[in-house]
């Protein structure tokens, strides 16, 4: 497994993660939102060997409604979340083509198909993906290059307790507990939970799927209200 990352110490932690599990892995630092970059990394990856599993799981995220999100605010989103696994695709697909085929895995959001409060800037970048998904999906049917997304509601991640220890300092309990009730199930997922979907869509037993957006949701999605 080759884990690219901007900061270069979590992809070197989560390759030594791999490695303690009884994989291979090495870590290498890559910008995705730099087009350049992308196309020199993965070159050099393909010199070495055939990559024939794609995930991309850049990305930032952000509070605000149309009117408080500044154009930087947005620009940034655009430039990570959307051109950023875009810059990576089209890297990769036509090394896939050519290699007899690959998988590609996009990580979206519940907020790319649901209506979230404050949330403008980010549920427009992951709607983004999830129709990125699609159009690549089915652009490269005939080249057996499948294509899905993951669509998550919220993780428990050290994203998550950092970003509740920023925002509500002495409240961070209240605050978690009222963001996993917001699920129907009443928790968070696990990351493994996510990783577990995510290790079968790439698998040879998802062979009969492409062009599917998974909502990882607790219920979020259909079962509100």
């Amino acid at each position: 497994m080759r884990v690219v990352d901007v900061n270069e110490d979590a992809a070197a932690a989560t390759s030594e993660q791999i490695r303690k599990s009884g994989g291979s892995a090495s870590a290498h630092r890559l910008d995705v939102t730099d087009q350049a970059q992308v196309l020199v990394a993965f070159a050099e990856l393909f010199r070495n060997e055939r990559i024939h599993i794609l995930v991309n799981n850049a990305g930032v995220s952000h509070i605000g409604t149309v009117e408080s999100t500044t154009a930087a605010d947005f620009d940034r989103l655009i430039s990570v979340n959307v051109k950023g696994f875009y810059n990576c695709m089209h890297a990769i697909v036509a090394h896939m083509r050519d290699s007899g085929g690959g998988v590609i895995l996009n990580m979206a959001s519940i907020a790319g198909s649901s209506g979230l409060a404050d949330r403008f800037a980010y549920s427009t970048t992951k709607g983004a993906v999830i129709a990125m998904t699609y159009s690549v999906a089915r652009d490269y049917l005939a080249h057996n290059i499948r294509c899905n997304c993951i669509s998550p509601a919220r993780v428990h991640t050290p994203f998550v307790d950092d970003y509740l220890k920023r925002t509500y300092p002495g409240r961070e309990q209240e605050i978690f507990e009222k963001l996993a009730k917001a699920q129907p199930l009443g928790r968070m997922a696990e990351p493994a939970e996510v990783a577990s979907l995510a290790l079968f869509l790439c698998s040879d037993e998802a062979s009969f799927i492409t062009g599917m957006d998974y909502p990882l949701d607790g219920g979020f999605c259909n079962l509100r209200g």
